[in-house]
């Protein structure tokens, strides 16, 4: 079989597993899902499994980093669309709110992502992701005068500590006012960032 093939076969491969093991463990949770299932729903063998995967663990940090990335890309392009970089935070940072309203984000991202990577590695894994963004936002408001200057790290750090409480906390809500009690906080606290307030 010629090597194009091969490799076609095996992204597919790759492809499926994450895309069946990412709808199994958003409906059912980490723990319910057993390899058997992935590996019978996605039509193929433990061993195709392990040739991509080295364990379960190992397969659910793809989903999530899958995810993570997902909303990643939906913060930056609602924040691009937002006209100056003070709206671009606030209009990226509702966002990843309302982003995360999404049951499949609940689930895999904010409530067994932790649990099952544990935190410090699950930390290094949303950093690297909306992090790395969130800090690139503030430097630029930093320099530009719009927040005080001071140390970017903590400042970020801080910021998104909040909005993942905050999503923790709406992903257990059943408060119908929640997401507009939160985005509202939001707002607030933001507010108190800036230099020349609104």
């Amino acid at each position: 079989m010629p090597s194009k093939i091969r490799t076609k076969q095996r992204e597919e491969t790759r492809r499926s597993l994450l895309r069946v093991s990412r709808r199994l463990f958003a409906a059912k949770g980490y723990a319910a899902v057993g390899l058997s299932e992935i590996v019978a729903d996605a039509g193929v063998t433990k061993g195709a499994l392990y040739h991509h995967f080295d364990s379960k663990t190992d397969l659910f940090a793809a989903v999530l980093e899958q995810i993570q990335h997902e909303v990643g890309e939906r913060v930056l392009a609602a924040a691009d669309a937002a006209a100056d970089p003070w709206d671009q935070l606030v209009t990226g940072c509702e966002t990843f709110l309302t982003t995360c309203l999404d049951p499949e984000i609940q689930r895999i991202m904010l409530i067994d992502g932790p649990a099952v990577l544990g935190w410090h590695a699950w930390r290094a894994l949303d950093a690297a992701a909306s992090g790395r963004h969130l800090g690139d936002a503030l430097t630029v408001l930093i320099e530009e005068g719009v927040i005080d200057r001071q140390p970017v790290a903590p400042l970020t750090h801080l910021l998104s500590g909040a909005m993942n409480e905050a999503a923790l906390w709406l992903a257990t809500s059943t408060d119908p006012q929640a997401p507009a009690d939160a985005t509202a906080a939001l707002r607030r606290l933001m507010s108190a960032l800036r230099t020349t307030p609104d």
